[in-house]
């Protein structure tokens, strides 16, 4: 008897020691499973602040609980309308966006530039900085205004960038082609401060957050001077949208140039679309709001950021699982 008991123990030993290796099986999947999530968040160049905010955002979140479960990864991009159309064909799933190019995406008011229709499931998840629409000249070629630009050899930006494609808004304010410059260039945004200086181009123009490293290359390497863009196509820009604004870039900011420069500008946002889990983007919001303190030192154009500020500048709705963050903390 004692050896049937035995077996009969052996025999439930072994059941138990294989329901145990299921459950652990089991466990094992669902953990290689969500480790195997991931967010992919479009930026833009490499040396533009874009980048600078998708590495910052990545940082927290894998450091985050949320880290545990997904693993989040950033890569250069065109800019704000190669996002949109990435976050439209399902090749990331974060990008950061002008918010000019946030509102005319999700309204389909621009399809000259974007192409496709309204972006009804684009999804807002907050604001960053404000970004100046700025151009930059080599001092020589004598251009102290926007007007100036006329019989010019200006790069104006790669297909694709917010740069580009709101150069492209102000010229037609103004009844501007490409062809009132003398010649163009399509550079993306890594590549124009150099051959600024080197003397390939008379003018540059960004749409970024100051101070910036490719300005300050530019600015440092040779003989130049911003621009300032303050005329009635801007008021116009202005006075009739919600998503432009006028804009001041310091003086001192840049090496040469002490005094103030009047332009107008854009807000720099995350989006996301409607599907993204709910609760996966509730563990961003935290991630990035929960450690505000870091993320505001991680680059000089994060340092005013507030809560309150980063709410503004949407036109999208907001996603479920941003909601639910801002509703938990009173701020909606």
């Amino acid at each position: 008897m004692a050896d049937v008991d035995g077996k009969t123990v052996f025999m439930n030993g072994s059941r138990v020691a294989r329901a145990c290796l299921v459950i652990l099986g089991m466990i094992y999947g669902m953990a290689a499973q969500a480790a195997d999530q991931s967010i992919l968040i479009g930026t833009g160049g490499q040396t533009g602040v874009y980048y600078r905010v998708g590495g910052a955002l990545c940082r927290l979140i894998n450091k985050s609980p949320l880290g545990a479960q997904v693993k989040c990864s950033y890569a250069t991009s065109g800019g704000s309308v190669a996002n949109i159309d990435d976050l439209r064909a399902g090749r990331i799933q974060v990008g950061i966006v002008q918010s000019d190019w946030q509102y005319h995406a999700f309204h389909g008011s621009a399809p000259e530039v974007l192409g496709a229709g309204e972006f009804g499931n684009m999804r807002a998840l907050f604001s960053l900085y404000s970004e100046p629409f700025t151009v930059l000249a080599r001092r020589d070629a004598g251009i102290e205004r926007f007007e100036d630009l006329k019989g010019h050899v200006v790069n104006v930006g790669n297909p694709g960038s917010g740069q580009r494609a709101t150069l492209e808004i102000l010229m037609r304010r103004m009844g501007w082609t490409m062809a009132d410059f003398s010649e163009i260039r399509e550079l993306k945004s890594a590549e124009q401060s150099s051959a600024l200086c080197a003397g390939l181009v008379d003018a540059i123009v960004f749409t970024v957050g100051h101070p910036n490293p490719s300005i300050s290359e530019a600015t440092t390497a040779c003989d130049t001077n911003l621009v300032s863009v303050e005329n009635q196509a801007v008021d116009a820009l202005v006075r009739t949208t919600d998503y432009y604004a006028r804009a001041v870039i310091p003086g001192g900011t840049y090496k040469g140039n002490p005094d103030d420069i009047g332009t107008f500008g854009v807000g720099a946002t995350v989006v996301t679309v409607k599907g993204l889990d709910p609760d996966l983007v509730y563990g961003l919001m935290q991630a990035v709001f929960g450690n505000l303190g870091r993320f505001k030192k991680m680059h000089p154009s994060f340092g005013r950021l507030n809560p309150l500020t980063m709410l503004g500048n949407n036109s999208a709705p907001f996603h479920e699982g941003a909601l639910r963050y801002y509703r938990k903390h009173g701020w909606m």
